[in-house]
């Protein structure tokens, strides 16, 4: 074998190995590895679903004194890994990473209060709504407040710059007195306190109010902004997206959902949201 040909072989190895090595480096670095279950047949084969869920934003999703992951989400989770019959695993998710986990196979679905939304739907399938983040008008059970027109009488309280405040200011009639404050935590202290009448603020400031001040029986009067929020699949996992779809509805209908939204709520469920359209 002539010194060239040994030295063609060398840098053909080397060559291979260098590759080799870049696949490994990109798989790494982009979370890849293998296609993670995409139906409820694969799932129950592997005998897991894995879950992503958040866990800093009770109580759709929160942790227990254990430090676990709990919530509405969470339970919500339960029910479908018994449904499908398998071990549950919770993966802790966040915010700006739920999608990323879903589509480099760290996770086989979110139930993670993730709002269906068209630029989302471009990214992720989505089941039917089974939760909507919902925001109302609360006040006093005592107070009489039904409508917008209402809100004359009063003074509201909502988080400067936030869907509430848009919605509020867009409803009430001139000469309202509206208050505004730096955060939900400010808004939420300025009715406990009493310094306001009512407040714009979501269901996971009327379950903290419910929890934590019942004596102040604060209730909703009336809606301002629902967000309908799906689990999500990858674009391919139609007939996991088709099987969840089957076990909202079975959820919902057979008192389930309620139960779970009492729990962490202390309203009922009351109707979800229709599926947006886009």
């Amino acid at each position: 074998m002539t010194r060239v040909t040994m030295a063609r072989r060398r840098f053909g190895r080397m060559l291979a190995g260098g590759l080799v090595l870049a696949g490994l480096s990109a798989s790494l670095l982009t979370g890849a590895g293998p296609a993670a279950a995409a139906t409820p047949e694969e799932i129950k084969a592997k005998g897991k679903v894995v879950v992503g869920v958040l866990t800093d934003y009770p109580p759709f999703g929160g942790t227990d004194a254990q430090q676990k992951p709990a919530g509405y989400d969470v339970d919500v989770a339960r029910l479908f890994a018994k449904k499908l019959g398998v071990e549950l695993e919770l993966v802790p998710v966040t915010g700006p990473n739920r999608i990323p986990y879903l589509l480099t196979n760290k996770i086989d679905l979110l139930i993670a209060t993730f709002g269906i939304t068209a630029e989302r739907s471009r990214q992720v399938l989505f089941s039917n709504p089974y939760s909507a983040l919902t925001t109302y008008v609360l006040a006093p059970k005592s107070l009489a407040i039904g409508k917008p027109e209402d809100l004359k009488a009063v003074t509201i309280g909502v988080a400067r710059a936030s869907t509430q405040d848009t919605a509020v200011s867009a409803i009430a009639p001139s000469g309202t007195r509206i208050m505004r404050f730096d955060d939900d935590a400010t808004t939420t202290q300025a009715i406990i306190s009493g310094q306001v009448q009512s407040i714009g603020a979501s269901n996971t400031v009327l379950a903290q109010l419910t929890k934590d001040y019942a004596s102040l029986q604060i209730e909703p009067k009336f809606n301002l902004r629902q967000q309908a929020n799906g689990m999500a699949f990858r674009k391919a996992d139609t007939a996991l997206r088709d099987y969840a779809n089957g076990f909202i509805a079975e959820i919902a209908g057979n008192g389930q959902l309620d139960e779970i939204n009492k729990r962490w709520f202390g309203t009922p469920l009351g109707t979800l949201p229709p599926m947006p359209q886009f």
